[in-house]
């Protein structure tokens, strides 16, 4: 989705608009997620972010740090109990619904 959102501002991806495709994720997981608990995908397959603590919806803030340790830092890297690191770094936590 978000690659076909980058060729209608930019037709060739070469040089620096490589990272367009990845800037659109940021922020369509980051708004999505702050505004409605999941992404477009995630609520697909019924899936929601909240706050490992109180089960509680997460912050815009920690919603747009969440995805941009997704998108730039862990992107596939997970702790013993299955948690990503930039779920485990923000105190949130991926359920079903």
């Amino acid at each position: 989705m978000c690659l076909g959102i980058a060729h209608l501002f930019h037709r060739n991806l070469a040089g620096g608009a490589q990272f367009l495709p990845l800037g659109i994720f940021f922020l369509e997981v980051g708004i999505l997620t702050a505004l409605q608990g999941s992404s477009a995908g995630q609520r697909i397959v019924r899936l929601r972010v909240v706050d490992a603590s109180n089960g509680g919806r997460i912050s815009a803030f920690r919603a747009f740090k969440r995805t941009l340790f997704l998108c730039l830092v862990f992107p596939a890297i997970f702790t013993k109990d299955s948690r990503g690191y930039h779920d485990w770094f923000t105190n949130s936590v991926v359920v079903k619904y």
